[in-house]
Order: C-alpha cells, then structure tokens, then sequence
C-alpha cells in the first residue's frame, strides 16, 4: 500500500530527518558534492573524463577547419545546445513519475541558483523511485550523445563532445541528491515535497 503524507505524521513510524527549501539548493549541491563518497568519485570521473575526450577531439581537429567554423560549434556545445536541452532533462526527470501514475507534476525554475526541477506535489516518493528519477536524464543524455560524437564527423564531435560535458555538469544537482541516499543507504528513507512552499521533506522509517 503507497504511503501517504499523513502516514508520516506517526512518530512511532517515521522520524524527519531533513528539510530542503528550494531557495537553498544551491548551498545543499554544495555541500553534498564535496562530500567524498562512491557518488561524487563517479561524478567528478565522468566530468574529467569527459572534458578529456572533448580536449582529444578539440586537438585533433585543429588545422582542419576555419577557426570561424570551430568557434561557432564551441558556442553551439557551450550554450546554445546546453540551453535547447533544459527541457528535455526535466522531461526525463518526468517520465518515471509519469510511468507509475503520478498525478500532480509540476516543474520549475529558480534563476538565482540557475536551478531546474520536476517534483510530485504531496506524493511520497520511495528511495528506489527518487534514484530512478535522479539518474535517468544523465543515462540517458550521456548515451545518446556518446553515440552521436562516435558516429557524426569532425566538427560535431567536437561541439557535442563540450555539450556532453556541460551536461554531466548540469547533473550535479542530481549527483548530490543521489549522494544523501548513499550517505544514508542503511536508513530507510521516503521524501515527499509541497511544491507550493517549495520544500522537499525526507523520513527515515525504522
């Protein structure tokens, strides 16, 4: 049986462990990526490895193109192309609440913190659920473009090889949110979040 909102008000049950206001994402990023577990190995790695492969092809690719040509796709893949897929990441985000019959979905934006989220408004959300919805949208997006920089030529490589590399710095928010369930993998944690006062809620269940 899916919990409610209100079966988390039974302290024999459940315990509130953290509150997170939306206006302080930024400092929780933060502080849960310099936080040196499995987690933010993974992320750091997948940063510097794909900053690496975009340096490979930017060096390999000198000498062959106009400098006009290799400007505009460093635009392409630093700005124009991490911009178009904002939408596209919180979609994915989206699809496993979708998928299991999420009704009330909302998305957002908070441009002081240039931050981006999809939440269920007063649904309690599972750990198996919220790590599922954390990583989709970097799965998904980095073998995509993987795949493309293999298969398309020169230039493009080039341009998606930087956008597969903002992305994965796009995901940092995801990573640290991943990295408090690791931190606390042997608790057993719901969360849920009212949207409308922009605060997520996370309980351990003994």
């Amino acid at each position: 049986m899916k919990l409610s909102v209100e079966d988390l008000n039974d302290e024999s049950r459940f315990r509130q462990i953290l509150t997170i206001s939306y206006n302080d994402i930024a400092p929780f990023v933060f502080e849960y990526l310099k936080r040196f577990t499995a987690v933010t190995i993974t992320f750091w790695s997948f940063c510097l490895v794909f900053l690496g492969i975009a340096l490979i092809i930017r060096i390999n690719i000198a000498g062959y193109y106009p400098w006009t040509n290799i400007f505009s796709h460093t635009l392409l893949g630093l700005i124009l192309l991490p911009l178009a897929v904002v939408p596209v990441h919180e979609f994915l985000h989206a699809l496993p609440f979708l998928a299991t019959g999420s009704k009330n979905i909302r998305a957002g934006m908070d441009l002081r913190q240039f931050i981006f989220y999809v939440t269920v408004h007063r649904q309690v959300i599972s750990r198996g659920t919220f790590i599922i919805v954390a990583s989709v949208p970097f799965i998904v997006v980095s073998v995509i473009l993987l795949f493309l920089i293999y298969n398309l030529p020169g230039l493009w490589k080039w341009s998606l090889s930087l956008f597969l590399f903002v992305h994965t710095t796009m995901c940092a928010g995801d990573f640290a949110m991943l990295n408090l369930y690791h931190i606390n993998r042997k608790k057993k944690i719901v969360s849920w979040d009212d949207a409308d006062k922009k605060e997520a809620y996370f309980y351990e269940e003994f």
